[in-house]
């Protein structure tokens, strides 16, 4: 099956932000990474000669990375937080983090392990991207730092 990759560190598809997973002792303390997302697109070559432009896929890429840049992370399903009018309080192994809601990046998530990140990345990109009928299939990976990260692959089609 033809491909095309993105490399996040070497296309600029990064975000820094900050996260902590309260059901996790490890990293149940508020904590930051510089995140990279890394995409693969499956599908046939167009009469153009191309699967998809580099630079849509790179600009969808890092419009959702912008929208994490610099933010708090926060599993808007986890029964440790609340989300308020105007602040987001988040409680882990004792201690209760509160937190303006507009540094934060409220997802849909129960947990902001890079494994969930790399499902909330690739449901927002595969959508952004569907009108493409000769997109068989993505992989999305997120590095929380080089050398470290979590994969996931989404079939399209066929």
């Amino acid at each position: 099956m033809n491909y095309i990759e993105i490399d996040g560190w070497k296309a600029g598809v990064r975000f820094s932000s900050s996260h902590l997973i309260p059901e996790y002792d490890r990293c149940s303390r508020l904590h930051g990474h510089t995140y990279a997302i890394h995409a693969r697109i499956y599908g046939s070559i167009k009469d153009n000669g191309i699967i998809l432009d580099f630079g849509i896929a790179k600009r969808k890429l890092k419009e959702i990375a912008e929208e994490l840049d610099h933010k708090v992370i926060i599993p808007g399903k986890s029964p440790s937080v609340e989300v308020r009018e105007k602040e987001v309080v988040l409680k882990s192994k004792g201690k209760v983090y509160v937190f303006p809601i507009e540094d934060c990046a409220i997802l849909p998530l129960s947990s902001t392990s890079v494994e969930n990140l790399a499902m909330y990345i690739i449901d927002r990109f595969v959508e952004s991207i569907r009108d493409n009928e000769n997109i068989e299939e993505v992989e999305i990976g997120v590095d929380e730092g080089p050398g470290q990260g979590a994969k996931v692959r989404k079939r399209l089609r066929g």
